[in-house]
């Protein structure tokens, strides 16, 4: 293996780690299949390269990879998906080498490091009261979500992680040779049992699977970093400001893992107790290992130095209340020892006994930490319990906050059977508010026994609240949420389900998700109605009169193509920021974005930046999916270096947000004709007669419906059109197809029509000096390089009479597309301003071009069985796994 193209010298330590994990891969192949396959690989390998180096025809390396037996087949797709899991480990280590060397350089910060952010916030007139104003309100939270397109198993993360640990040590340079060789042991061990191990789980996981999974994240890595992040972000405020500042809690995780119930009937009631139970067993683990090391270090004896009564107060009230637990003599003039034993034993009783809360462990780290600063002991122990203290603030006894989300349709027909009232959806939206009011105040209704279901929902809701505390509950969300009556019914059916608090009051934010492109649109009537009904207004009251709305990129983009969403999601934001403002709401925003750029994935920082101006306010909450979540969140110093870049970029829009140009009114009507253009080229195709049998017949979407990655269907109901598919499948589709045309379809005709109309130069204008528009002609340009029509056409052809139809379309606006990002960004190919990730992409394309090829020849045949023969779907299965590793944002 090689890194074609990469003549960068400070990347030269990336070539040698290529180099030599490829060597160590290829001796796995020897060793598990022989030479003769090894030499297969590397004939396949050679001519895949051949192909993309000399523009050379296709056909020898489709027929050197066609009619392979299954296995061989599933093999040479393991063995291609192997070498990339080491290019993808050998970029994430490179990126640690480039963040080490900033470290060590005395030069300049780190770009979009907290020190180099804040350093250029003061540079652009940012004072120190601005900046702790800002500081006071940050609040960040990813949440992670269940992803049915995740490609790798937990076990064999697990080996993963221990790869990377092989490969972080090795990082370090001061091992003696013999450290060296074990610990390139330790990784070919791990590399050689994920090879013997399948990618996937014979069934689809268990919403409990996905709870674990989502728990080895958050319980692991993010449970580990999150001091660092407050760590350095004080560190960059003493540096460049000069104030010793301890940050409020600024950062916090949420899940929809266990309580996304939107298609999924699978998740419900019980998975949500369960969810709240698992997560709560996890993180008090976590704090039990934690304060066992704090036992160890804090063996301060009474005689030696001063101890706070308040210490000895605490000790007594433990030692009252349960005299049961054992306490050793030899440690009784250890004080913080003797506390720290007590509260070991509460901890570990707390997943039965809910009278120990987060409360009181927080409370009682606080009489520690307060002797500890009182008595000289900053350097004997506080650091190690001022980082417990922050997990504790962070992450409570519940891990990360569960959102719930739901069909409004499902909430919908619960009221119609609570009510009694068979046509309750054919009211209009002021009639069901009008009957919604007296039980969204907690009127009983008539059958208070119906939906059962529906209610038990909000009913353990409640339970849980009480158990883990009012932190732990996160949004109810709703989803194809079309008017105001939809968040009254939640608020009706949290009623009955017990689910308010002390006042009185719901205790929960309920949230609206736009998710089509009509319901953006619609999203400011929605609000104004909302916000002048005096149930929900009384109910907002009771939340500081504080109203989330969730955007939702994959949907909108499935509907109406990526450029009519991308606008609708701007102005959405802009409309709705305006009816709150009126009304006195403080609005803030949860972006459901995905991996891949149609769904909205991509860096946060350009994201934030083309925002409209004041939508960020101090606030982000976005969503982590799939791959991303590993990607991100699986080493630690890259979590670290990911939640950096995200809390600077937060500052930056919220503290310097772009200046007002007066040219932008223009822009935004330029850019509803665009979006218009865009979407009527885009609808055209996918509503076009027999595109849905074009759609399953050109990309493996069959195949992706069988394989066990996630607990949720992949799709509602019967197959009648694309409104029926889940975005995720849909774009991961068409990702393995390799048109990427999700992404970028629409576009093209558009800016052609708008040439014509308003000028090219006016387009080349928005190009160069609009974020939003810059930030998705990068986007575009990026997925336009991973894509490759010559494959997308042999998937195409698959489609038989239909290829006639429906490739010529979408290759002309393929280069169509093509053309125009090109023209606007003044480059003569395809990320030519991004060399870095042109060389990853260059880097990949030879190895995922045969998986792909062979995906083509095997579905082929498949199908041809009747879609019957298992060992051909193994064989599809490895490929398109591979092809996904490989792709790494695929849904």
């Amino acid at each position: 293996m090689s890194v074609r193209g990469a003549a960068d010298p400070k990347e030269a330590p990336l070539r040698e780690d290529v180099r030599r994990l490829g060597a160590m891969v290829g001796e796995l192949l020897v060793e598990q299949l022989g030479q003769p396959f090894y030499e297969q690989v590397e004939r396949v390998r050679t001519l895949a390269i051949a192909r993309r180096a000399e523009h050379a025809d296709a056909t020898v390396l489709a027929a050197e990879l066609e009619g392979l037996p299954a296995d061989i087949a599933a093999d040479l797709a393991r063995a291609f998906s192997t070498y990339f899991q080491m290019v993808n480990l050998a970029e994430r280590l490179h990126r640690i080498r480039r963040r080490h060397a900033h470290e060590r350089s005395e030069d300049r910060p780190q770009p979009e490091s907290l020190l180099d952010t804040l350093s250029g916030l003061r540079r652009d007139g940012v004072g120190k009261e601005a900046l702790l104003a800002c500081l006071a309100t940050l609040d960040l939270e990813p949440v992670f979500t269940a992803h049915p397109t995740e490609a790798v198993r937990d076990e064999l993360l697990t080996k993963e992680q221990e790869i990377i640990r092989c490969l972080l040590a090795d990082l370090e340079g001061d091992r003696v040779p013999s450290e060296r060789a074990q610990g390139w042991e330790r990784l070919r061990t791990a590399l050689t049992s994920g090879w013997q191990t399948s990618e996937l789980a014979p069934v689809r996981p268990s919403v409990e699977d996905e709870v674990e999974h989502a728990c080895f994240y958050l319980a692991g890595t993010i449970y580990r970093v999150l001091p660092t992040l407050h760590e350095l972000l004080s560190h960059a405020v003493a540096a460049v400001y000069d104030v010793a500042l301890e940050p409020p809690r600024f950062l916090r995780f949420g899940t929809w893992v266990g309580g996304d119930m939107d298609g999924n009937p699978n998740v419900g009631a019980e998975t949500i107790t369960a969810t709240f139970r698992t997560q709560r067993r996890q993180v008090i683990a976590r704090y039990v290992e934690d304060v066992d090391a704090l036992r160890h270090v804090l063996t301060q004896t009474s005689d030696r130095v001063a101890v706070s009564a308040d210490v000895f107060a605490r000790i007594a009230q433990h030692r009252a209340a349960h005299p049961d637990v054992p306490m050793r003599a030899r440690h009784a003039n250890m004080p913080y020892r003797v506390l720290l034993d007590y509260v070991r034993a509460r901890l570990v009783a707390a997943n039965e006994d809910t009278s120990y809360d987060a409360d009181t462990f927080a409370a009682d780290l606080a009489v520690i930490a307060n002797s500890l600063r009182t008595h000289q002991g900053a350097h004997a122990g506080l650091i190690g319990l001022h980082r417990l203290q922050l997990r504790v603030g962070a992450f409570g006894f519940y891990l990360a906050r569960l959102d719930t989300r739901q069909d409004s349709r499902v909430h919908g027909d619960a009221i119609a059977a609570l009510l009694g009232d068979p046509d309750w959806t054919k009211h209009d939206d002021d009639t069901q508010r009008a009957r919604l009011a007296p039980h969204a105040r907690g009127a009983a209704f008539p059958h208070p026994d119906e939906a059962e279901d529906v209610r038990g929902v909000f009913t353990a809701l409640a339970d849980a609240r009480r158990q883990h505390g009012d932190a732990a509950l996160g949004l109810s969300i709703i989803s194809m949420c079309h008017r105001a009556s939809d968040l009254l019914a939640v608020l009706a059916l949290a009623r009955q389900g017990g689910l308010v608090d002390e006042r009185g009051a719901v205790a929960l934010d309920v949230v609206p998700l736009l998710e089509t492109v009509d319901d953006l649109r619609a999203g400011p009537e929605v609000l104004a109605a909302l916000f002048t009904d005096p149930v929900y207004r009384a109910h907002l009251a009771a939340r500081a009169d504080r109203q989330v709305v969730m955007l939702g990129y994959s949907d909108s983009a499935k509907d109406g193509g990526i450029v009519a969403s991308r606008w609708a999601l701007q102005r959405a934001q802009i409309d709705l920021g305006v009816v709150a403002t009126a009304h006195g709401i403080t609005l803030a925003y949860f972006h459901g974005r995905g991996g891949s750029a149609s769904r909205g994935g991509g860096r946060v920082a350009p994201a934030l930046n083309a925002s409209p101006r004041g939508s960020v306010a101090g606030t982000l909450r976005v969503t982590e999916q799939g791959e991303v979540i590993a990607r991100k969140y699986g080493i630690r110093p890259l979590a670290v270096r990911e939640l950096e870049q995200a809390i600077g970029a937060v500052l930056r829009a919220t503290l310097m947000p772009r200046a007002r140009d007066d040219r932008e009114s223009t822009w935004r009507d330029v850019m509803a004709k665009l979006a218009e253009r865009g979407r009527d080229r885009y609808r055209a195709l996918v509503t076009a007669d027999g595109f849905v049998d074009y759609f399953r017949a050109a990309t493996p979407i069959d195949v992706i419906e069988k394989m066990t990655l996630g607990s949720r269907p992949s799709r509602r109901g019967t197959m009648k059109g694309i409104e029926s598919l889940r975005a995720i499948p849909w774009v991961f589709a068409w990702n393995q197809n390799r048109s990427v045309m999700t992404a970028w379809y629409g576009l093209g005709s558009a800016l052609q029509t708008l040439a014509t109309t308003v000028g090219e130069t006016t387009l080349a204008e928005m190009a160069r000096d609009w974020p939003f528009f810059t930030t998705l002609l990068e986007d575009v340009d990026m997925v336009l390089a991973k894509s490759d029509l010559s494959v997308a056409e042999r998937f195409s052809k698959l489609a038989g009479p239909l290829h006639d139809t429906f490739f010529p379309l979408v290759a002309a606006e393929h280069a169509r597309t093509v053309e125009w990002v090109l023209r606007l960004r003044g480059q003569t190919r395809l990320l030519e301003q991004q060399q870095r990730l042109a060389r990853s992409i260059a880097l990949r394309n030879p190895y995922i071009d045969p998986m792909s090829f062979l995906t083509v020849d095997l579905l082929a045949r498949w199908r041809a069985s009747g879609s019957t023969d298992d060992a051909l779907l193994a064989a599809l299965v490895a490929t398109v796994s591979g092809v996904a590793r490989g792709l790494q944002n695929t849904g």
